[in-house]
């Protein structure tokens, strides 16, 4: 991208940013970006500190980190306590800031199950202070940047999205592209290696106290159990500038794959690389490892990574497939993955049982917003047997609640009568023996709660509003 297109793009970001996550402690690699004591940013370099510390630039980072809300950190601070802050601390802190000399506070260690139960995923959370001037940072650092960012990164980057790079993916394989390079990276926020990222920030920030300050984050101790630690790599998820940073390390990859002449989509540490046959995969997959090793320092996880079809892979949630009949239609189709189907189903599983007691109007109104969101993000999908299976199995998941509650034979009898089964059929089906899960399938359930039952009561039908977005789109 040349510097006037460049320039183009930064002049339409807007300044308010977005969230993301990061952290610090003072080591040789930070001591070689930092000012000596009474400098500036450097001779001739653009006083980046104060840009950051401008009024207007705080107070859209103060208003961020109050509308997001979140956990408080080491300090035990909330988002409440944050202007009370600002007022008896802000002119210290400003001070050291533009005199290099501010230290954050550790982060508190929070460890967050992983979608799909595959382990557990670790989050740093700042202090709300932190956070506010990591957010300041960062919505200055996005207009030095985001400009020079690759058009095919997706990831936390303004005005662009997830259902961006979904369906990039999909003209991708609808050119041809039927063979992908699913890699995933080993921890990736984990294990980012300090000095390859500060090298990468130093190309486009000349002032030394943000570099300084910048280190000083990612370099920060974490606090697990009232013990900090020292840290020496990584980027821990749980404040505003982690997934900038993960872009900046990043854009080294998407150079090279632009370089390469490569079709690719990526999102965060999510990417994919589009090709025309098995073989161009795994050469590409070999020469992609050896470079996020050598030049990124990153490691490839081999069992989560492959070469392989685009429908038996999964991005974002979503899965290409060719449709039912390819030879009549062979344009690529999008649909939920089985592996998001299911997440879904757990989830709301763990909700039910929790709400065993709960009465039929309080569920429905536990599972819309869950979803409502899940119906919202899946809109992008081009079939809709998905949501239509869905929506069957939530009614008899509903059925099976009802059911239990009932408990006792003689209440089920009563239950189903009131519900218009003659009493014969109530009787012979509330004794049947059968159990639970068998009885929510029944007919004499689907008779004595039908779906008209659940649609009075509000519950949302995701086969139904797919639909309305698909009309609206």
């Amino acid at each position: 991208m040349d510097r006037t297109d460049a320039d183009k793009k930064a002049e339409k970001l807007k300044r308010p940013g977005m969230v993301g996550g990061g952290t610090a402690e003072d080591t040789g690699a930070e001591r070689q970006t930092a000012a000596a004591p009474g400098e500036k940013a450097g001779e001739g370099a653009p006083a980046m500190m104060e840009e950051v510390l401008r009024r207007e630039n705080l107070m859209a980072a103060y208003k961020r980190v109050v509308r997001n809300r979140g956990a408080g950190g080491v300090d035990g601070r909330s988002v409440d306590d944050l202007k009370h802050q600002i007022r008896t601390d802000w002119p210290r802190i400003r001070e050291q800031l533009l005199s290099a000399t501010y230290v954050p506070s550790p982060v508190r260690k929070v460890e967050i199950p992983k979608p799909g139960g595959g382990g557990v995923r670790m989050l740093g959370i700042p202090t709300v202070m932190d956070r506010m001037i990591q957010q300041a940072l960062q919505q200055v650092l996005t207009l030095t940047f985001d400009p020079t960012f690759s058009e095919d990164s997706y990831g936390f980057r303004p005005g662009r999205s997830a259902h961006q790079a979904v369906s990039r993916g999909k003209e991708h394989v609808e050119a041809g592209h039927r063979w992908v390079v699913d890699l995933d990276l080993a921890k990736f926020f984990d294990r980012v290696n300090h000095d390859v990222l500060m090298s990468r920030v130093a190309r486009r920030v000349k002032d030394k106290r943000v570099l300084r300050v910048i280190g000083r984050y990612l370099r920060a101790g974490i606090m697990e159990d009232g013990v900090v630690s020292p840290r020496t790599e990584g980027t821990p998820q749980g404040g505003p500038l982690s997934p900038l940073l993960s872009n900046v390390l990043l854009d080294d990859l998407d150079k090279e794959l632009e370089r390469r002449g490569h079709r690719f989509v990526r999102y965060a540490d999510d990417f994919q690389v589009y090709v025309k046959s098995k073989a161009a995969g795994e050469r590409v997959m070999a020469s992609l490892e050896r470079f996020l090793e050598k030049r990124l320092r990153l490691k490839v996880n081999r069992e989560k990574s492959a070469v392989d079809r685009p429908w038996k892979r999964k991005f974002l949630g979503y899965r290409t497939f060719l449709g039912y009949r390819p030879t009549e239609d062979p344009k690529p189709k999008l649909q939920p993955a089985p592996e998001s189907v299911k997440r879904l189903k757990r989830k709301l599983k763990a909700l039910l049982r929790r709400g065993r007691g709960w009465s039929i109007d309080r569920t429905i109104a536990e599972l819309n917003p869950i979803l409502r969101g899940w119906g919202h993000y899946y809109r992008l999908a081009d079939v809709d047997g998905v949501f239509a299976d869905l929506d069957k199995w939530i009614r008899r998941r509903l059925r099976l609640l009802l059911w239990r509650q009932w408990k006792q034979p003689r209440t089920r009898v009563k239950e189903l009568r009131k519900r218009g089964l003659n009493p014969s059929r109530a009787t012979t089906s509330a004794y049947n023996g059968r159990g639970p899960w068998w009885n929510a399938g029944a007919q004499h359930m689907n008779r004595a709660v039908p779906i008209s039952t659940f649609s009075q009561r509000g519950l949302v039908s995701l086969l139904r509003q797919h639909r309305r977005l698909m009309r609206a789109s």
